[in-house]
């Protein structure tokens, strides 16, 4: 079964290409999930997170934009002791600081980062080397984001994002998970 080339170099990226990536994902606690994780992933490889994410589930009560958002001080602190997760300060402080901006959006986060989608059919990547790092929705999103108080999330954050959550469709040319343009 052909792939896309990054998802083959261990099991963990097979299941998470195979199952996950891509696919479209709506709701607002579950894209505050990957928008976290996305900015925790910033110069780190993303295997990283992928294999920490349970622990990064757990440590940041599923994911739930409320009780992240209601995070004190000393959880801040509980969390930069937990060394099941990446103990980052500034991209905790940044998790919390965008679970209170998430909750003050009034469209809700999904309505919000899906409208970022581009419209119609767009080229298929041939290969990697064809796949942007950030797109002009991206950018779009990025200062969106920023606008309303997000943190740490940048053009690139915001793609991959993008990528991941299946607003945009990256698989290459010959991918089995490729949907027809």
């Amino acid at each position: 079964m052909q792939r896309c080339a990054w998802a083959t170099s261990a099991p963990d990226y097979i299941a998470y290409h195979d199952e996950e990536w891509g696919r479209p994902l709506r709701g607002d606690d579950a894209l505050f999930e990957r928008l976290t994780l996305e900015a925790f992933q910033s110069g780190l490889s993303w295997i990283t997170i992928l294999r920490k994410r349970p622990a990064f589930r757990a440590a940041f009560a599923g994911f739930s934009i409320g009780a992240v958002a209601a995070f004190t001080q000393a959880d801040q602190e509980r969390l930069m002791a937990d060394a099941g997760i990446v103990r980052n300060r500034a991209k905790i402080a940044a998790a919390v600081s965008n679970a209170r901006a998430a909750e003050q959006l009034p469209e809700g986060l999904s309505e919000l980062l899906w409208s970022f989608s581009p419209p119609g059919p767009r080229s298929r990547p041939g290969t990697l080397a064809d796949v942007p790092a950030t797109s002009p929705e991206s950018v779009a999103m990025a200062r969106e984001l920023k606008r309303r108080g997000f943190v740490f999330v940048g053009p690139t954050t915001a793609y991959a994002l993008m990528q991941a959550t299946g607003m945009v469709d990256d698989h290459v040319t010959g991918c089995f998970r490729a949907s027809p343009v």
